[in-house]
């Protein structure tokens, strides 16, 4: 019997083709086949909400998941085909860092800062919080600023900073502070016994940084911009983690290693068995 493997992937300009860079034709028939071997645990990894995660599940033809984590790792669910159950254990597990606040009551403490302009309220969840910023804001000062008004709260918050290309925008999600990706997927892998030597997990932005440079192994596809995969090639040769992040280059069955081309280079590069799996099924 093969050894069952949790993969991990976020979804926009990871998975999804939704990016300037082309997309290799093969690469979701591929990862399909992937998702199908009996080994093989599912997860998205998404900043987005269950709805659109449902979505992009349609829209890009996508095979359906085991679990979802949503919201920036605010939400949890298990699935079964089209049926989604949150988790309350791990809703309980985020909630006491925000001292019994709720999301408005947070927008409430920040309201005064200007350069925080709230996202729709579709976009919003029980226990995240999320505003758009301008480029040209110094964003590492915000932070602060935001940060410390917690902190003087006492509210454990995780800022998650990342950069919404397409729209030209920065975006800020507050969440608990052991509310990020990274948080979420150490919590399913501990629920369902994964360890790290049978998780992978795949990334392209800022949001996915926490998890890119963790000692879970982790892929950047090549589509990536040079900007993310030096902050995290910087970070992780400091940490002596280079061992846990691959940069995909392209090259596996011919692929360009953008999107799912580099989450399935990545996965054959930390279990290389994986490449005559798929090869059996073609």
């Amino acid at each position: 019997m093969n050894r069952p493997l949790l993969i991990c992937t976020d979804l926009d300009r990871t998975l999804l083709p939704n990016g300037a860079e082309p997309e290799s034709p093969a690469a979701r028939r591929w990862f399909r086949k992937l998702a199908e071997l009996p080994e093989i645990t599912l997860a998205y990894v998404s900043g987005r909400h269950a709805a659109l995660v449902r979505d992009a599940i349609i829209d890009y033809d996508l095979p359906l998941p085991d679990f979802v984590i949503g919201d920036v790792g605010a939400t949890l669910y298990s699935c079964q085909r089209w049926r989604w159950e949150p988790w309350p254990a791990w809703t309980q597990h985020i909630a006491p860092d925000w001292g019994g606040r709720s999301r408005v009551q947070l927008a409430v403490l920040l309201q005064d800062i200007p350069e925080l302009r709230l996202q729709e309220t579709v976009k919003q969840n029980t226990h995240k919080l999320s505003y758009y910023v301008s480029l040209h804001t110094n964003h590492q000062y915000l932070l602060d600023q935001v940060r410390q008004r917690l902190i003087a709260r006492s509210i454990r918050a995780s800022l998650i900073w990342s950069i919404d290309g397409p729209a030209n925008t920065g975006l800020l999600d507050i969440l608990p502070a052991r509310a990020s990706k990274r948080h979420a997927i150490e919590f399913l892998m501990a629920e369902r016994g994964f360890k790290q030597g049978n998780t992978v997990f795949s990334g392209d932005s800022g949001n996915d940084l926490p998890v890119l440079v963790s000692p879970i192994p982790a892929t950047l596809v090549n589509n990536a911009s040079p900007a993310i995969k030096a902050e995290a090639w910087q970070t992780v040769r400091m940490t002596g983690a280079e061992r846990t992040l691959y940069l995909a280059q392209g090259g596996f069955f011919g692929m360009n290693g953008n999107y799912a081309a580099g989450i399935l280079e990545g996965i054959a590069h930390y279990h290389p068995a994986i490449t005559a799996r798929l090869e059996k099924t073609a």
